[in-house]
């Protein structure tokens, strides 16, 4: 059965992970997925990941996940974005997300980013998911 939004199920992975206190969870790869993580790692939010080769030359991702004296240091992760409902944005239209302290990552022509790097180099695009 094919999946119809595999960033969510990432995403969901993640809180799953987070909930049940693991330190690394398994998830397939792709670009998109492996793009998302290196925003998250960039701002903080996970310790890191690494691109393993698995079974039948399918790539998987082993994600580190991140916890500050024993609690997760993401409290919130959503998705925006979704396959029924795609959310575009303008620069201009760009909200901070709990007021400058949370993270939206989007989709843009120059990559996946942060909306504050997105805001820098003067770039819509789709809405991903927020992290807080």
């Amino acid at each position: 059965m094919s999946m119809s939004d595999p960033l969510g199920d990432m995403l969901t992975r993640i809180r799953n992970g987070q909930g049940a206190r693991k330190a690394v969870i398994p998830c397939p790869w792709s670009k998109l997925r492996e793009n998302v993580c290196k925003v998250l790692q960039d701002e903080g939010y996970i310790r890191g990941y690494k691109v393993v080769d698995g079974e039948n030359n399918k790539r998987e991702m082993s994600i580190e996940l991140k916890y500050e004296s024993g609690q997760p240091v993401i409290r919130e992760l959503k998705r925006v974005s979704k396959p029924g409902r795609r959310v575009y944005q303008k620069v201009t239209e760009f909200q901070p997300f709990y007021n400058g302290l949370g993270v939206a990552v989007v989709s843009t022509p120059h990559g996946v980013m942060a909306d504050h790097r997105a805001r820098s180099e003067n770039v819509g695009g789709e809405v991903l998911c927020q992290v807080f």
